[in-house]
């Protein structure tokens, strides 16, 4: 009976492949972690029903952090809604969700950037100007091409396959250019003989240039610091949503907090009595 579910398994990767657009990193994370619960699980054929008991798993998985025994299960709870989607009769045993404090990185503060970019030469300023002002993911960075810059604005094939557009502000177009012109790279803003840097090396870069400053730093805390720094200074959490790349705007409410100060200002703003 487990080679049956193997077989299946191997069609849902298929599915998050070709249908749901997952990245190859993400399909990766999924077969390891799909294969390592089957098994596990303990599973039984009873009255056209196939119960699925995931204590055995849970017991495997009991030595690591909540976080991660969520991140793990859910990967295999997710496996058996494309089951159902199939018309298969899943009874998932022993399911409970198990209740972890969400926890964001940092955003790093709008002068430690400054002074990294003050810090760093021109090629990793463009680096670290485009990934705090576009909001990039570090695989959406990796995979921006020349011809997806075009009128002020950048095209990013997203998460999913989503597509968005984000606007790119002059100074940033301007530095751009220069890097462009002076490197000639072919497909790829960041390449080397026709190899764009995959996401590995433009952390490395990245961590580099915050280690000069004394600044431990990733590329998704300068995602949040654009999402944080722009709902500070009053953008719309819609707005910041779409350019993110989000298809829930909880996504963003959960990733995104405004400060007390900021808060407090919009709430003058807003209110009719602030305003007598």
């Amino acid at each position: 009976m487990k080679s049956f579910f193997k077989e299946k398994i191997e069609s849902y990767l298929h599915f998050l492949d070709k249908v749901r657009k997952y990245s190859p990193n993400t399909i990766k994370t999924y077969r390891l972690n799909l294969f390592e619960s089957i098994e596990y699980v303990g599973i039984e054929f009873l009255d056209d029903v196939y119960e699925i008991d995931l204590i055995p798993y849970r017991m495997q998985l009991i030595s690591k952090n909540k976080k991660t025994i969520y991140k793990k299960v859910s990967i295999f709870r997710s496996f058996t809604h494309y089951l159902r989607d199939e018309d298969m009769k899943i009874h998932l045993k022993n399911d409970e969700n198990i209740k972890i404090s969400k926890t964001l990185p940092k955003p790093i503060s709008y002068q430690h950037i400054q002074e990294a970019l003050n810090a760093c030469d021109s090629d990793d300023r463009v680096m670290l100007l485009l990934f705090y002002t576009l909001g990039l993911r570090v695989s959406e960075l990796s995979n921006l091409k020349i011809k997806d810059i075009k009128n002020g604005w950048v095209r990013i094939n997203g998460k999913g396959g989503k597509i968005r557009e984000i606007p790119l502000l002059d100074e940033v177009a301007n530095e751009l250019e220069l890097y462009l012109e002076m490197h000639k790279p072919l497909v790829y803003i960041f390449e080397n003989n026709g190899i764009k840097f995959n996401d590995n090396k433009l952390r490395y870069k990245l961590t580099k240039v915050f280690k000069k400053i004394g600044i431990k730093a990733t590329p998704h805390q300068l995602r949040h610091s654009y999402a944080t720094d722009l709902l500070n200074h009053g953008a719309r959490i819609t707005d910041v949503s779409e350019l993110l790349g989000h298809t829930s705007l909880e996504t963003t409410q959960i990733y995104t907090k405004l400060s007390s100060r900021a808060k407090m200002k919009n709430y003058q703003k807003a209110h009719p009595m602030c305003r007598e």
